[in-house]
């Protein structure tokens, strides 16, 4: 069942992973739709273990929340997972986000509203100028959702993963923190 909430927006809410979420994320990486575009290969629960370890980054179940949810761990019936949320680097150099969600809630707007609400956790959390975001070149949704957001692309890496078959390029974004600030 998710953990603690983290944050909420008006429909999404960042709730904390925990080891029963491991289902979902290896059901989620199973499926094509989401492994492809974000250069995941497939993993069993042992590899998809929750680290109770500080590695640097900050990882969030994304969740639509029913009425009865509360602040802490709520009842599995009161919250539907949708997706996850990573923040990576946080210790040592500009953040990076990573995130993917299911496709049944692809298209509906809860991509830009939980990587705002990324984008504001990391801007309350910590001491960096910027955030950094990553999508392969093949991936118009996610690099469209980050230009809608305000990310300006910064670079490319060129051939950075083997993905279905093939080398891909991954186009490298960044938000400065007076940006966002100006577009809030």
């Amino acid at each position: 069942m998710p953990g603690a909430r983290v944050t909420s927006g008006e429909r999404v809410t960042l709730r904390t992973i925990e080891r029963e979420d491991i289902p979902f994320h290896q059901r989620a990486f199973a499926n094509p739709e989401i492994r492809y575009p974000t250069g995941n290969p497939v993993r069993n629960q042992e590899q998809t273990e929750v680290s109770d370890q500080d590695d640097g980054s900050d990882s969030f179940l994304v969740c639509l929340d029913g009425d009865d949810a509360g602040p802490g761990q709520p009842d599995e019936d009161d919250v539907q997972r949708i997706g996850a949320m990573y923040v990576g680097d946080v210790d040592y150099r500009r953040p990076e986000l990573g995130y993917w969600l299911a496709p049944e809630a692809h298209g509906e707007g809860y991509g830009a509203e939980a990587v705002s609400l990324a984008i504001d956790y990391v801007f309350r959390t910590y001491d960096h100028p910027a955030v950094g975001a990553g999508a392969y070149d093949f991936n118009d949704a996610s690099r469209g959702l980050l230009e809608s957001l305000g990310f300006t692309e910064e670079g490319c890496i060129r051939k950075d993963r083997f993905v279905d078959g093939e080398y891909v390029d991954l186009v490298q974004y960044g938000l400065l923190r007076q940006e966002w600030r100006e577009r809030k």
